[in-house]
């Protein structure tokens, strides 16, 4: 029962933390229908596609890494009952998998701050400012998120392989 507990424990924690994609989500539609109503400059103009963008796109990721993580801490307790010994492989290997996954993640994303910090450098024009700087803003706010479950799988993944194989129930 120990390893259903742990299992199910991470996932409801993963469910709070995707949670706050969806928070970040609200909050760049809010800016977008704010520079869309009270945009006066260029440059609060140029805000308003990006920030619309952005927002979805969180919204996208923030609702869909929930619905996942509620489904999977429905099926953790039909998947324990029905074979531990399988749960517990399945959970090793899932847990490795999105291990390696943040590796990448975790290379890229600040490869991408890079570019969009460049292009405020280098392209000053309003459009390409409003995109580089909520581009930063978006992908900082995965990193943020991100690295929490980092964090938090690596915790389950050192926990999962303490767990005694021969007392799993």
């Amino acid at each position: 029962m120990e390893l259903l507990k742990l299992a199910t424990e991470w996932a409801k924690a993963e469910i709070f933390s995707t949670r706050f994609f969806l928070l970040f989500a609200i909050g760049f539609l809010i800016a977008s229908v704010g520079f869309w109503q009270l945009g006066k400059t260029d440059l609060a103009k140029a805000y308003i596609i990006p920030t619309l963008v952005a927002g979805i796109l969180l919204l996208i990721i923030g609702s869909g890494l929930n619905y996942t993580n509620i489904q999977r801490v429905k099926q953790f307790e039909k998947d324990f009952n029905t074979d531990a010994s399988a749960f517990y492989q399945s959970e090793i290997e899932r847990s490795e998998g999105t291990l390696k996954e943040y590796t990448i993640v975790f290379k890229v994303i600040p490869i991408l701050i890079i570019i969009a910090a460049l292009l405020i450098l280098f392209v000053n024009t309003p459009t390409w400012r409003a995109i580089s700087i909520t581009a930063i803003a978006m992908l900082t706010v995965i990193l943020l998120v991100d690295g929490t479950a980092h964090s938090r799988i690596e915790s389950y993944h050192k926990v999962l392989k303490l767990v005694d194989t021969e007392n799993k129930k």
